[in-house]
C-alpha cells in the first residue's frame, strides 16, 4: 500500500527532476504556501541533491540569473502570474528560461494572460500538480483549516447576518472542495461520492433555513400538484433550503470539480484495471459528537490528548545524555519514526509492552547485553543512559519512554480510570457487563465535586451524559454545572451542543430523538475503558458490505452496480453462482515476492475536524476489510482543542486559537479567484539596500549562496521510510503548442 506522503513526495520530485537544463544546475522559486507544502514532505537537502543550486522566494528581490533556468513552484494566484510576467518583461530577463509548476489548477483567464504576455517566449513548460493539501500520514490528509469549524457551525449573530454568513460558508466549502479534488487527482481516482444526510435535525449554522437566504416561496395554488416535477422549479427551490446540509453541499461541489477536471483532461483517471473504482464518503463533525469528548487510551490519541504536542507532530522533552546530564530535545513525530508508526495505534498497555520488548531485543542484538533485560519503564530509562554508541535509536526509545511515562503519570493523577469509566458508560449506553447503566449520577457527582478533577474533564463528562440522556431538564443541567463549579465559558462549551444538532434541554413530554446511525455492539475482545468505537467505523463497514442506508448516505451522481462476487470458474454457467464453490478473487493471498495488490480505496472526509481515534480506524479497517482506507478532514483536533472551540462557537470563534478575532465580515458573493488570491496573498518584500561596490558579486553555486529562505530547513520536515514511492505521474501539458516545450 503506497503511502500518501510518498505519493506527494514523488510528485514534487518528479516535477523538479523533469527540468534538465544544459548547464545542469537550476534555481527553484517558491512562495510562502508552496514552500510549506514542499517542506512537509522533503528536506532542503533532498531538494539541493536534485541539482538545485538556489531556492528563492518569489516575493523577495532576486538578483538576475540570465544564464540559469528556473523552476517556479507556486500557488495559482493572480499575483504570482504577474510576478512571473514581470520577471521577463520590459527588457528584463530574470532567468534563462522558466518552467512553471502550479500547485493548484490555473484559472483559464490567468493561463491566457501568461500566453499573451512578453514572458511567453521564455517559458518552456506549464504543469498543474494538484497537490494543494497536507499529507500528514501514510493514510491521512488535512486541509489545515481549523477556522472552518466556526464557518460551518457558528450561528449568525443576527437575522441581518444570515446572508453574509452563508456567503462566507460557501466560500469555505468551495476551497475545501478544490482541495479534495486535488487529493483525488493525486491518487488518480474518480470516485463515486456519498454524503451524510441527517434526519434528526435541520441544517445548522448559516445553512439554517432563513427568509434572507432561501428562494422566494412559490405562488399560491402550486401546492395542489402532487408530483414533485409538476409542482415546478419555484417550489423545489424554496424547499431546497430545508436540505442544504454541509456534507451535501460539499459533496456536490466536489462532484462538479471532478467533472470539470475530467472534461479538461479526458484521459483522467489513467486506467488501472487492477484497482476497482473508489468511493468518497463525505460527512461532518455532527455525525459523531461523542468521539471528540472521549478519553482515548491508544498511544497516539492518548499522547495528543494529555501531552503538550504541537500540531500532532512536535514534542519537547528531557533527554538523558551519555554522561547522565539532561538536555531539552524537540522531537518530530512522523512516519519517518518507525517506533512511532508501530506503536501509535496500540492500546497504551500493549504499546508499553512492545516498547520494552523491542528495547530488550535491541539490547541483545546490538549492545552485547547480558542479563534479564528491562522489566519496567524505569529499568529501561536506566539502561538507555548506557548506550551512547547507538545515538539515533537511543533517542527514539528515549522519546517514547518519556511520552509513555508522562501519559501513565497523568492517567493516575487525574483520576482518569474513574472518569473514563463514566465516559464509556455514557458513550455506549452500556456497562462493561452489557447492562444499562443505572448509577451514572452517583458515579458522576463525586468526580464533579472533586477539586482534583480538571474543569475540562468535567465538561467532557457532562457533555457525554447529556448526549446519553438525549437532553436533561434545565434544572438538572444547572445542578450539574453547580456541582462541577464550571465557569461561564465552560458552560458555553456544553450549551453549544445545540449548534451541532443536539438537544440539551428536555421536557417531560419530549420523546427520544430517532437517530438512524448507531454504534454496533462489538464482538472483539476490548478494554473496559476503550469500548466505544467511532461511528465512522460503522459507516465504512456498512458501506463495504453494501448495508449503508442509502437515504442517510445517498450518492451524488452514479452509484456502483451491486454485482455478485465473481467466480473463479473458467467455463460460463447459466445457473446461479455459489460462493461456496470458489473463493472470491479479492480474498486471494498475494504471491510471495509479487507486486502489491492494488486494493480498492475508500476515501473519507470529515468536515469540521477529525479525531485521532477516527484516524486510527482508517488503518484498522484497511486490514480487516482488505481495502485502502484514506481519511481526511479540514483539520485534526484533540478533545482539549474541541472543548476550547466549543466555548466560543456561538461567538463565531472570537478568542479561539484558529481565528482570535473571529470570522470577520463577508465581502459578499465574488469570483472564486478573488477569494483564492486573498487566501494565499503574500506581500512583496522591500528591495534590499545596494551592496557596497567593493563587494564583487559571487557567481551562483551550491556553496556560494545559501538558500534565502532560512525557514525552509526548519519547516515541519518529514522523510518517509516507505519503500513504495508511488507511480510517476506525468500529466499532459495544458494546451500543447502555446509554450515552447
Amino acid at each position: 500500500m503506497a503511502s500518501l506522503i510518498a505519493t506527494v513526495r514523488s510528485k514534487f520530485l518528479d516535477a523538479i527532476r523533469s527540468v534538465n537544463p544544459p548547464g545542469r544546475w537550476k534555481i527553484l522559486v517558491v512562495d510562502e504556501h508552496s514552500q510549506q507544502l514542499l517542506g512537509s514532505v522533503l528536506k532542503q537537502f533532498d531538494i539541493l541533491e536534485e541539482n538545485v543550486t538556489l531556492i528563492e522566494a518569489i516575493t523577495n528581490y532576486r538578483e538576475p540569473q540570465p544564464t540559469m533556468e528556473a523552476i517556479y513552484l507556486v500557488m495559482s494566484t493572480s499575483q504570482n502570474v504577474d510576478r512571473i510576467i514581470h520577471d521577463f518583461s520590459d527588457g528584463r530577463q530574470q532567468y534563462a528560461a522558466g518552467h512553471l509548476f502550479f500547485i493548484d489548477a490555473l484559472a483559464e483567464h490567468l493561463f491566457e494572460k501568461l500566453t499573451s504576455s512578453p514572458a511567453e517566449p521564455h517559458l518552456k513548460a506549464l504543469q498543474e500538480l494538484y497537490i494543494n493539501f497536507w499529507a500528514i500520514e501514510s493514510q491521512a490528509f488535512s486541509l489545515k483549516r481549523p477556522a472552518s469549524f466556526f464557518n460551518l457551525f457558528s450561528p449568525p449573530r443576527s437575522d441581518a447576518a444570515f446572508r453574509s454568513a452563508r456567503d462566507k460558508l460557501e466560500e469555505e466549502l468551495r476551497v475545501s472542495s478544490k482541495m479534495i479534488v486535488n487529493v483525488c487527482v493525486t491518487l488518480n481516482e474518480l470516485p463515486y461520492i456519498r454524503y451524510y444526510l441527517p434526519s434528526h435535525h435541520p441544517p445548522l449554522g448559516a445553512l439554517k433555513p432563513h427568509e434572507t437566504t432561501r428562494a422566494p416561496p412559490p405562488t399560491e395554488g402550486s401546492g395542489r400538484w402532487r408530483t414533485n416535477l409538476a409542482r415546478g422549479g419555484d417550489a423545489r427551490a424554496y424547499e431546497t433550503a430545508d436540505s442544504d446540509y454541509v456534507a451535501k453541499m460539499l459533496a456536490f461541489m466536489v462532484q462538479q470539480g471532478l467533472d470539470d477536471h475530467k472534461k479538461a483532461n479526458p484521459d483522467f483517471p489513467k486506467v488501472d484495471a487492477a484497482r476497482p473504482r473508489s468511493t468518497l464518503i463525505i460527512t461532518d463533525r455532527t455525525m459523531d459528537t461523542v468521539a471528540p469528548f472521549l478519553h482515548e487510551f491508544t498511544y497516539q490519541a492518548m499522547a495528543n490528548d494529555l501531552l503538550p504536542i504541537d500540531n500532532g507532530t512536535k514534542y519537547n522533552y528531557k533527554f538523558q545524555t551519555a554522561i547522565g546530564a539532561y538536555e531539552d530535545k524537540a522531537a518530530v513525530l512522523s512516519d519517518a519514526d518507525n517506533v512511532w508508526t508501530e506503536l501509535r495505534h496500540m492500546h497504551m498497555r500493549e504499546a508499553i509492552d512492545k516498547l520494552m520488548a523491542d528495547f530488550n531485543q535491541f539490547m541483545q542484538d546490538n549492545a552485547g547485553f547480558k542479563g534479564e533485560g528491562a522489566a519496567s519503564l524505569n529499568d529501561m530509562k536506566d539502561m538507555l543512559a548506557n548506550l551512547p554508541q547507538y545515538q539515533e535509536q537511543r533517542e527514539k526509545f528515549s522519546l517514547h519512554l518519556n511520552m509513555a511515562q508522562e501519559c501513565m503519570s497523568i492517567f493516575e493523577k487525574a483520576q482518569l480510570p474513574a472518569i473514563a469509566s463514566v465516559e464509556q458508560n455514557c458513550a455506549t449506553g452500556l456497562t462493561p457487563e452489557g447492562k444499562t447503566p443505572k448509577t451514572l449520577v452517583e458515579e458522576m457527582v463525586p468526580l464533579l465535586d472533586s477539586r482534583d478533577v480538571q474543569n475540562s474533564n468535567k465538561v467532557r463528562i457532562i457533555a457525554l451524559y447529556i448526549q446519553h440522556r438525549d437532553g436533561v431538564p434545565d434544572e438538572d443541567r444547572r445542578r450539574l454545572y453547580q456541582h462541577a463549579r464550571l465557569s461561564m465559558p465552560d458552560q458555553d462549551a456544553i450549551n453549544a451542543l445545540v449548534h451541532l444538532g443536539l438537544r440539551i434541554s428536555r421536557g417531560p413530554a419530549d420523546k427520544d430523538t430517532k437517530k438512524k446511525l448507531k454504534q454496533k455492539s462489538s464482538t472483539e475482545e476490548e478494554y473496559e475503558l476503550s469500548r466505544y468505537k467511532p461511528l465512522l467505523r460503522t459507516v465504512i463497514e456498512d458501506h463495504v458490505s453494501n448495508r449503508l442506508d442509502a437515504t442517510m448516505f445517498p450518492y451524488v451522481k452514479d452509484a456502483p452496480m451491486l454485482t455478485p462476487a465473481p467466480s473463479l470458474r473458467t467455463t460460463p454457467s447459466t445457473g446461479a453462482t455459489s460462493l461456496r464453490s470458489a473463493k472470491p478473487s479479492w480474498h486471494r493471498a498475494a504471491r510471495p515476492g509479487g507486486a502489491q495488490e492494488a486494493k480498492q480505496r475508500v476515501l473519507v472526509f470529515v468536515a469540521g475536524g477529525m479525531t485521532y481515534s477516527e484516524m486510527r480506524e482508517a488503518y484498522s479497517l484497511s486490514k480487516t476489510l482488505n481495502k485502502e482506507v484514506i481519511i481526511g478532514s479540514t483539520h485534526t483536533m484533540t478533545p482539549r482543542e474541541f472543548v476550547d472551540d466549543m466555548k466560543v462557537l456561538e461567538l463565531g470563534g472570537v478568542g479561539s486559537k484558529a481565528v482570535p478575532n473571529g470570522l470577520g465580515e463577508s465581502r459578499g458573493q465574488r469570483p472564486y479567484q478573488e477569494f483564492y488570491d486573498e487566501l494565499y496573498f503574500t506581500r512583496d518584500a522591500p528591495r534590499p539596500a545596494p551592496a557596497p561596490a567593493s563587494q564583487a558579486r559571487q557567481q551562483p553555486g551550491r556553496t556560494a549562496r545559501p538558500s534565502p529562505i532560512p525557514s525552509f530547513a526548519s519547516a515541519n520536515s518529514v522523510t518517509t521510510t516507505s519503500s513504495g514511492t508511488g507511480e510517476k505521474e506525468k500529466e499532459k501539458k495544458k494546451k500543447k503548442g502555446l509554450f515552447h516545450f
